[in-house]
């Protein structure tokens, strides 16, 4: 490989880690509002259980954009390439986030407080759709031979990173402000961050090229007038089992990293600042181990890795409230770290096994529609049911049985998916210079 070739790919694995990061970092910021905010700020007259409840459905809303979001810049990414529709998507979520910051609450202007918060989840979510399949095809498409599930990990440390970033941006705004101030305005300054941050990620985006496999369809004359219907002729079965084998991920982790904060505070009278900082270390463990598990599967192969990982997952969700209900610091750490490091297991390789499923020239549109519905079926849904079930039975039973269900579901289909698996569709490795 050329120097000129081994630059562009540190450009687009810097460039991919940095924008997905500042995504996450808004699209995480409003969980951790919801889970301790925004019921104060916008249901100000709900009681506390359902405000907590109507500001979860506001996180839910986000997630119902992102199929939208994902179709729109699916089929552009297809058709345009993936460049410029990542650069508008990163646009979309900065202004979005920006604009929350500014908004005035209940008190200020009534019933028109949550209605544009939800409006504004719906620009967040349209963002993220654009985003998530995005990002890791302009990793995996860059990549070189034998490396594209490093490479594909790179975005996929924008989540525990952007994470980290908005887990430590409210940390530290709340610990600096007395607590008054913070609930009444001073949870508005993580949120008004976010424009100067996409400033910095629009320049590092804009710096790097398109991928070679969009380039070679171009090229080819492969590019079709309607790419989902190109993506979805692969056959339903198969669209089936790759949605669902990608719903756990999503699902667990957003119990871990949202429902647990409100959970925690609400009903276990555990400090706030000690989940944001356990959470918070928990995602830097995550964030850590990506590259250790991709080296894995580039070594070892994805699917294996990805089936113990799904396992592991299963028996750590069942475990994971019986140990936060113990209401002890060493135990609820050790919960939480747990999450830290089996998550990444399947998360880092799961945009990969779900970008082989699709031929290069209708990947953006096939990617986007089956991420983001697994994302609205499992994390967007998550914190919500889990929240009804919780208010329901007063127990932690029903979400622990909630969400082992969910993983053992996911982890038969991954296991009936990979037994008539294909052979990974073609990804046209860059031309050394």
């Amino acid at each position: 490989m050329g120097e000129r070739a081994a630059t562009s790919q540190r450009k687009v694995a810097l460039a991919t880690l940095t924008g997905a990061t500042l995504e996450w970092y808004d699209f995480f910021l409003y969980g951790t509002a919801s889970a301790l905010i925004f019921n104060k700020q916008f249901f100000p007259s709900l009681s506390p259980a359902a405000g907590t409840l109507a500001a979860f459905s506001t996180f839910a809303v986000g997630f119902i954009a992102r199929p939208l979001g994902g179709l729109v810049f699916g089929h552009y990414g297809d058709r345009i390439g993936r460049k410029m529709t990542l650069v508008v998507s990163l646009v979309l979520m900065g202004v979005g986030s920006t604009l929350i910051g500014v908004l005035p609450g209940f008190a200020t202007i009534g019933v028109w407080a949550p209605i544009l918060l939800v409006a504004l989840r719906v620009v967040q979510g349209i963002g993220l759709g654009g985003e998530n399949a995005g990002a890791n095809l302009m990793a995996l498409e860059h990549a070189p031979s034998g490396q594209r599930n490093r490479y594909a990990g790179f975005p996929q440390m924008g989540t525990p990173a952007g994470l980290v970033l908005a887990n430590t941006v409210f940390l530290v705004t709340s610990t600096v402000l007395p607590a008054a101030a913070f609930t009444s305005w001073g949870w508005r300054i993580p949120f008004l961050l976010s424009a100067a941050l996409v400033v910095v990620g629009l320049v590092i985006r804009m710096r790097v090229t398109e991928t070679p496999s969009f380039a070679k369809a171009v090229e080819r004359k492969e590019i079709v007038r309607f790419p989902l219907k190109e993506a979805l002729s692969v056959g339903a079965g198969r669209l089936v089992l790759t949605l669902v084998l990608s719903i756990a991920n999503s699902a667990v982790a957003y119990l871990f990293l949202v429902f647990s904060l409100s959970y925690g505070t609400a009903q276990l009278g555990l400090n706030r600042q000690f989940l944001l900082i356990t959470v918070t270390a928990s995602a830097v463990l995550w964030l850590g181990t990506i590259p250790l598990w991709t080296s894995i599967a580039d070594r070892r192969g994805r699917r294996g890795m990805f089936l113990w990982g799904s396992v592991a997952l299963l028996v750590w969700a069942a475990a994971f409230f019986p140990l936060l209900n113990t209401r002890s610091p060493a135990v609820i750490v050790v919960a939480l770290l747990g999450m830290g490091l089996i998550i990444p297991i399947t998360h880092c390789v799961q945009g990969a096994i779900v970008a082989d499923t699709f031929p290069a020239n209708v990947r953006y549109s096939g990617s986007s529609l089956l991420l983001q519905f697994a994302a609205l079926l499992g994390g967007g849904l998550a914190p919500l049911i889990s929240t009804a079930i919780l208010n329901e039975t007063g127990a932690t039973t029903g979400v622990s049985a909630y969400i082992t269900a969910v993983c053992a579901l996911s982890l038969l289909a991954a296991v009936l998916a990979f037994r008539t698996a294909p052979v990974p569709t073609r990804i046209d490795a860059p031309v050394a210079a």
